[in-house]
């Protein structure tokens, strides 16, 4: 990173991540803080292990961290039982098969010889008198990738290859490029499969392939394995930031998946939040292009506050199991590249107010001049608690007791233009601004204003509840995210 800041870059794209860590020993938020304070915009990837919460990483304010969402496609594959029950799923690889003819389903989990074989591991082969001439069920994991299932079924002599994801996917698939007929289902509807195997001495099937199919009006919904907040390092920091294009997304690959030697011409197709923050790296490329002059902070607002916060089918996001999906899936939305060029006004963080929250955090002075570069001294000055960083969305912890935080917004769409702000109140909480009006009467200007929280009925459970305040002009609105965790008093002892 620090080559790459010697180098001069304006964007950095890091598809990486490990565990959360405090910011002063976490390498990526040191290296990002760097490059933040030198004007560079640092886009990481939330990470993979969702959709348990508490699970995103590159969680520090001066970074943009990005989950993942589907798309508005699928490379469809159905799966047709002999009891004329369909499965949708998917697959990359599309050859041409009969559209009539069914074949014995083999469950490896049924003839288990050692832990690897309902993983479909390499010992497949040890079942290849059963296996040959069946599609065969597998499961995702056990160590083994996708690909080398299905080359563990076709060495088995298997004709084909169902891969049932696990719980926790939901209905989330995964498009790769197989090596033999094969396609990825949900898990609920391998359990269905499973089902009918043991209903009939015969189970058959047959896999077709329908190819691209254009129109998902749930899209995008949050992907599984996309990393979920509340954020574990700054728990005052709405965590992740954005959404964007995250699964089976069609890129450049170094060597031909087909083994192809005679072309040059080598694409694949893989999920994941390392797909989906070079999305948003892309978006802030093209927003430096047109504001050269515009901050990190500046551009990542624009990202922010300009976001989709309903789907195609004009309703909220879905996650993996299609249900409504929590504001620690998705945070501001899903990225909006065309609105973010012309966001009306910005939340632009100044770099050095990094400094009074990195001492409201309770950092030592060591640990602070670590991000720092240099000595720092928080008792000499004002820290300021986590929600009050002028960041373009809110995350707090509310109990009986009322909180008052400030925003400083900027001016960047025309010069005479007055802003009003509209509240969607998360439940049970009360949201006050005030001015209710800003008034701006030239460009770059700041208008500063107040946002009061508070509690409007007793709270018995501790709860996560979300809504959003908006600033609208004739021609923009100015969304942020309001995260707030409801905390129930605590009991006096006995």
């Amino acid at each position: 990173m620090d080559a790459a800041i010697d180098d001069g870059v304006d964007i950095l794209s890091l598809s990486l991540g490990g565990t959360t860590n405090p910011f002063h020993s976490d390498p990526i938020a040191l290296g990002a803080y760097s490059a933040t304070q030198r004007g560079i915009l640092v886009s990481c990837s939330a990470g993979n292990t969702g959709p348990s919460e508490s699970t995103v990483v590159n969680e520090a304010p001066w970074i943009l961290t990005v989950g993942a969402s589907t798309l508005d496609r699928k490379i469809k594959a159905t799966l047709r039982l002999g009891n004329k029950e369909e499965f949708e799923g998917e697959s990359a690889f599309h050859p041409k098969v009969s559209n009539n003819k069914f074949f014995p389903l083999f469950d490896p989990a049924q003839n288990a010889t050692d832990t690897d074989i309902p993983f479909c591991g390499p010992t497949l082969t040890d079942l290849s008198a059963a296996i040959k001439g069946k599609i065969v069920l597998c499961q995702v994991g056990g160590g083994f990738n996708r690909i080398e299932k299905g080359q563990a079924v076709k060495n088995a002599g298997g004709v084909g290859m169902i891969l049932i994801n696990s719980p926790q996917d939901g209905f989330t698939t995964s498009a790769d490029a197989h090596v033999l007929p094969a396609m990825d289902i949900a898990s609920l509807d391998g359990n269905k499969i499973t089902d009918y195997m043991t209903s009939t001495k015969k189970p058959v099937a047959r896999i077709t392939f329908q190819g691209t199919i254009i129109g998902d009006k749930n899209a995008p919904v949050v992907a599984g394995f996309s990393a979920r907040g509340p954020n574990t390092a700054s728990p005052g920091i709405l965590k992740p930031d954005i959404i964007g294009p995250g699964v089976n997304i069609l890129a450049a690959w170094p060597t031909s998946v087909e083994n192809n030697t005679n072309t040059k011409s080598t694409f694949n197709i893989i999920s994941g939040t390392s797909m989906s923050c070079p999305h948003l790296s892309g978006v802030a490329a093209l927003l430096k292009s047109a504001h050269p002059t515009w901050s990190p902070a500046a551009i990542k607002s624009a990202i922010m506050t300009t976001a989709d916060i309903v789907n195609l089918g004009n309703e909220s996001f879905l996650d993996e199991m299609l249900f409504p999906a929590r504001i620690f899936a998705f945070g501001a939305g899903h990225v909006n590249p065309s609105r973010a060029n012309d966001p009306g006004l910005v939340y632009d963080t100044q770099f050095k107010d990094y400094l009074p929250y990195l001492c409201g955090l309770n950092y030592t002075n060591r640990e602070v001049g670590n991000l720092l570069q240099r000595k720092a001294n928080c008792s000499k000055m004002k820290s300021i608690p986590e929600a009050q960083l002028n960041y373009p969305s809110f995350s707090i912890s509310l109990g009986e007791k009322a909180q008052t935080y400030t925003r400083t917004v900027t001016n960047v769409g025309g010069a005479n233009s007055t802003y009003r702000v509209e509240i969607v109140s998360p439940r049970m909480v009360s949201v006050v601004v005030k001015p209710s009006t800003l008034k701006f009467s030239k460009l770059n200007q700041k208008m500063t204003y107040r946002v009061t929280f508070s509690t409007t009925t007793n709270i018995t459970n501790m709860e996560v509840v979300h809504g959003y305040l908006e600033w609208t002009s004739n021609r923009h609105f100015v969304r942020s995210p309001i995260a707030v965790v409801l905390q129930e008093p605590e009991t006096p002892d006995d």
